[in-house]
């Protein structure tokens, strides 16, 4: 079973940056893709950037050309690098896992840490 954990999270103002980063621990088998999604008060959660092993990158819209997303398959972690804030990043980001167990998706989430951007 994998765990995840996130940290970076925090009160920034509007233009800021911050980073937060995610660990994954507790499994002996791989993990194919990581990624962030985020869900504020009352809404879904949307996907914000996911990665794959191979470092292939993709993208919300909404994040495009501001947010960086980087993983170290060796330490099994993934950041997620985010510039240029505006108030409507602030949500719950939550880290995910999608793990390739004999052949079947099995996917874990982190807890989530808030980011909280002010105008």
């Amino acid at each position: 079973q994998v765990k995840l954990v996130e940290s970076g999270g925090g009160l920034v103002q509007a233009g800021g940056s911050l980073t937060l980063s995610c660990a994954a621990s507790g499994s002996g088998f791989s993990i194919k893709r990581m990624g962030w999604y985020r869900q504020a008060p009352g809404q879904q959660r949307d996907l914000v950037a996911t990665i794959t092993s191979g470092d292939i990158a993709n993208y919300a819209e909404s994040v495009e050309g501001r947010f960086t997303i980087s993983r170290d398959n060796a330490k099994n972690t993934v950041e997620l690098q985010m510039t240029s804030l505006k108030p409507d990043d602030s949500a719950v980001y939550y880290c995910y896992a999608d793990q390739l167990i004999f052949g079947s998706d099995i996917f874990y989430w982190g807890q989530g840490t808030q980011v909280t951007v002010s105008s």
